[in-house]
């Protein structure tokens, strides 16, 4: 079987041989006009292709040039990434996937956990589309970093026209990171939110919630801080999240809660929203996921405030200190805390239901979820 070199025109093969020895960053193929880019110490340079065969034929023998110079194999990718994955490989194997003219590659650099801002800004160049900038956006190191402002810019922009729901969730949630938007930006995402709803549920995901609409802490505050301060020293994770629900930060969150599962769009936004809620939580449920059913977590939360069964001994601990009043925030706050992708599973399993239908559906766990919402923002 010939080797690539020898199928490409003389053309393709000395000025492909002539980049690959000034041992260029990334490389991308543009198949629509046959034409290979690639960025180098000097800069962008193309290399305008001459397939005398089918553009696949020709793409394919391309890329094992590519392979070959790089891996040491034309298998290309499929090959290499097995290789790379059973070896350990860190940075420079992610440097030679951008060399092998792959799409498939630059996506799976993209999620790699060892991304350094320069490769994550060679992988910007090579695909700059809102899915690999949305994956970018997931490494803190991209964040912190002068190319997170020029992703979120540009998702941003695109976000008007974005036609997945949970697209958008997770572009706002991404864009709230540290400070990747202005306040003004914020502001104005808070405002659209009203006419899609989905943002709520990207604010929801945000590291730290942080809204334009503040909130103050609740009249059990001061009383409660004073209360359960002792046991949260002692790591007490259900005295710390009673005291944060009734915090201003705790009210914000709840609000923005409220907001959010009071009119969403389509069953994959509500799931999106309980796996939010279930990470904010931090009390030691048995469940991971959430409780199956909203009246698991009903009763159980009952049971606790009543002393009643296998009642954990920090809960108890909370009850000895609490007055009737703040026994029914306490109540409510256990509750939610339950709440995970999991509860949805008796309402949305078998059915694709959107919209009001969908929200009818969803009534016997939104609602009693509300419903303690309102209690703790009482």
């Amino acid at each position: 079987m010939p080797t690539p070199s020898i199928q490409l025109s003389n053309e393709d093969n000395l000025r492909l041989n002539v980049l690959m020895a000034q041992k260029p960053k990334v490389i991308r193929i543009n198949e629509s006009n046959m034409t290979l880019y690639a960025l180098t110490a000097r800069g962008e340079v193309s290399i305008k292709l001459h397939p005398q065969v089918k553009d696949d034929t020709y793409l394919r023998w391309v890329r094992e040039l590519l392979s070959m110079k790089v891996t040491g194999s034309p298998s290309g990718y499929p090959v290499f990434i097995k290789r790379w994955t059973r070896m350990g490989h860190t940075q420079n194997t992610l440097e030679h996937m951008l060399l092998l003219g792959e799409p498939e590659a630059i996506v799976a650099a993209a999620h790699s956990e060892k991304l350094s801002h320069d490769i994550a800004g060679r992988i910007w160049w090579a695909n700059p589309n809102t899915e690999i900038a949305r994956q970018l956006l997931s490494h803190q190191v991209v964040v912190d970093g002068q190319l997170g402002k020029e992703l979120s810019s540009f998702l941003m922009e695109f976000l008007p026209y974005e036609e997945s729901q949970l697209n958008m969730v997770r572009t706002v949630h991404l864009c709230l990171q540290g400070d990747l938007l202005s306040r003004k930006q914020r502001a104005d995402l808070w405002k659209k939110a009203k006419r899609k709803n989905s943002y709520y549920v990207g604010f929801i995901h945000a590291p730290s919630i942080d809204t334009p609409e503040k909130k103050t802490q609740t009249k059990h505050y001061a009383a409660l801080a004073n209360t359960l301060q002792p046991l949260i020293d002692q790591g007490n994770a259900y005295a710390a999240m009673l005291l944060d629900l009734q915090s201003a930060q705790g009210q914000e969150w709840l609000s923005t809660f409220q907001y959010a599962l009071t009119k969403p769009v389509d069953q994959g936004v509500v799931i999106s929203l309980f796996i939010a809620v279930n990470t904010y939580f931090k009390p030691p449920h048995s469940e991971f996921r959430g409780v199956r059913a909203i009246n698991t977590a009903l009763q159980r939360a009952k049971d606790y405030c009543q002393c009643v069964g296998d009642t954990p001994i920090e809960v108890q601990t909370v009850l000895a200190v609490l007055n009737e009043a703040e026994k029914t925030l306490f109540e409510a706050s256990l509750v939610l805390s339950q709440l995970g992708e999991e509860t949805l599973t008796p309402i949305f399993s078998g059915n694709e239901s959107l919209g009001s239908f969908m929200r009818k559906r969803l009534f016997p766990v939104s609602n009693p979820t509300l419903e303690r919402i309102k209690v703790l923002m009482s």
